[in-house]
């Protein structure tokens, strides 16, 4: 071969080689263009409109009958509160099973009893509030106040009992 072709023929494969390297490849690795979905933004989407709540007399009537029922267990849990701070005051320095430290636990388990009848009220309307969610209904706020109260006041009673059984001598 001449040697003047054989000069020339690096120059002429030189552009077909490039070419070749030109072309679209898929060498395994994403563009790092924007994406359309990405054009959007990351923003929360706007919530739909909450339907309104829709009356249920059932469930009135029943947060009513519990609402009275919550009254009367305050109510009952006050009076009763009121006899067994006086007894674990009587009780304070009393020996474990003298008859003033069996009158404080005597009043002790009164409001126990009292305070079970709230956490029951609390625990249904709880359930309630349950059920309601796992139809997908919208929150009722006549039972989301029930909830809210009846837990309020367990809560309360628990601490007032929790006082008093710490102020007596332990068994």
């Amino acid at each position: 071969m001449n040697p003047l072709a054989r000069a020339a023929l690096p120059a002429l494969l030189l552009p077909l080689g490039l070419a070749a390297c030109a072309g679209e490849r898929d060498n395994g690795y994403p563009s790092l263009a924007k994406r359309p979905v990405e054009a959007r933004g990351f923003d929360e989407p706007a919530a739909p409109p909450r339907a309104p709540v829709r009356p249920d007399p059932a469930l009135d009537r029943m947060i009513a009958t519990q609402t009275a029922q919550l009254q009367t267990v305050r109510a009952g849990f006050d009076r009763d509160a009121a006899r067994a701070e006086r007894a674990a005051a009587a009780a304070r320095g009393a020996a474990v099973g003298s008859d003033a430290w069996l009158e404080a636990q005597t009043a002790l388990a009164q409001l126990d009893d009292w305070r079970a009848q709230a956490t029951a009220i609390a625990s249904d309307a709880e359930g309630r509030g349950a059920d309601r969610a796992a139809t997908l209904a919208p929150d009722y706020p006549a039972l989301t106040a029930l909830q809210r109260d009846a837990a309020a006041e367990a809560a309360r009673q628990d601490a007032v009992i929790r006082r008093l059984s710490a102020s007596l001598p332990a068994a």
